[in-house]
């Protein structure tokens, strides 16, 4: 029987490779995928291109950010006066970048594994509305919430929170815990709570499932989360152009946004390159955790170690 099963395949396959060729870039279903490829690489080009010209140009030994005037690293240390390095101006934004990126990961992501525990374990009549509300500032407009972020700085919180770093920062925690929830919560649903379950039935604490258990398994959510809220905090515009206040707390977007008007010389296009460089390094490092604990097992046997030294 298999025998005149692969005979009948065989047939039929040389039957399908004498059909007229013009049948076959449409009807072949093991045909390369042409069509989407094309579009895939239309769309990385077209989003990419301006980016590389932007990199390029920072590299420009001229003044000039649309006409190539040879290689040189003069906008980045070599000159005296404009460089990224000698301008106080954009070594202040840079500064002021990273500060405020680190702040927001070391502020919001313990608050939003937090968030993620309670509304996950919650269960009463009031958890589903909860559950929406937390996530209201990840789908709220950006402007409206830096504009309602203003509002509530200026006036209400005035007398305690001037508008500053401090400012910016809680600003950046608002939408910020709405990513680390959301990332951390898809974690928690997916891997249940039998092993907490069992922490318990072998005498663990709550306090000991959770350092030696959870924690452990919500790990690589936590590591993406922290590095989306550090890309997205040093890459924020709109939030901290209401929120800075004035110019000793500017950040690199808005040197950017106040520059580009001007007439800017290609020390503005490194400040940008580096400010992509920190966004990549961030997403790069948080893949690289991963992956590694992904060689190593990932948290599945770490948590099954744990509950064998608990019993």
């Amino acid at each position: 029987m298999t025998s005149l099963t692969a005979v009948d395949a065989a047939n039929a396959a040389q039957a399908f490779q004498t059909r007229p060729s013009r049948l076959r870039p449409w009807r072949n279903p093991w045909r390369k995928p042409w069509f989407l490829s094309s579009i895939t690489w239309i769309y990385i080009v077209w989003s990419l291109l301006p980016v590389a010209i932007a990199v390029q140009f920072s590299f420009n030994a001229g003044r000039s950010r649309s006409v190539w005037q040879g290689f040189s690293f003069r906008w980045y240390w070599q000159d005296p006066y404009s460089s990224l390095l000698t301008d106080p101006s954009l070594r202040l934004a840079m500064r002021n970048t990273l500060v405020l990126g680190i702040g927001t990961v070391l502020v919001s992501v313990p608050i939003g594994v937090l968030l993620a525990l309670g509304l996950t374990r919650w269960r009463s009549k009031a958890s589903a509305a909860s559950n929406g509300i937390s996530l209201v500032p990840l789908v709220t407009p950006e402007i409206v919430l830096g504009s309602a972020l203003y509002l509530v700085f200026s006036t209400m919180y005035s007398p305690f929170i001037a508008l500053g770093m401090g400012a910016m920062l809680l600003g950046h925690v608002t939408f910020s815990i709405s990513y680390i929830l959301v990332i951390v919560r898809s974690r928690l649903l997916s891997i249940g709570g039998e092993f907490e379950m069992a922490a318990r039935d072998l005498g663990a604490t709550s306090i000991q499932a959770l350092r030696t258990i959870l924690l452990p398994l919500l790990m690589p959510a936590i590591v993406a989360g922290a590095a989306i809220t550090f890309a997205g905090s040093i890459d924020d515009f709109v939030v901290s152009q209401f929120l800075y206040g004035n110019a000793e707390n500017i950040t690199v977007p808005i040197k950017l946004y106040s520059a580009v008007r001007a007439a800017p010389t290609p020390a503005l296009n490194a400040l940008a390159t580096m400010l992509l460089v920190g966004s990549t390094l961030a997403l790069l490092a948080a893949y690289a955790v991963l992956r590694g604990r992904r060689r190593g097992g990932g948290g599945g046997e770490q948590a099954l170690s744990a509950l064998a030294s608990i019993e």
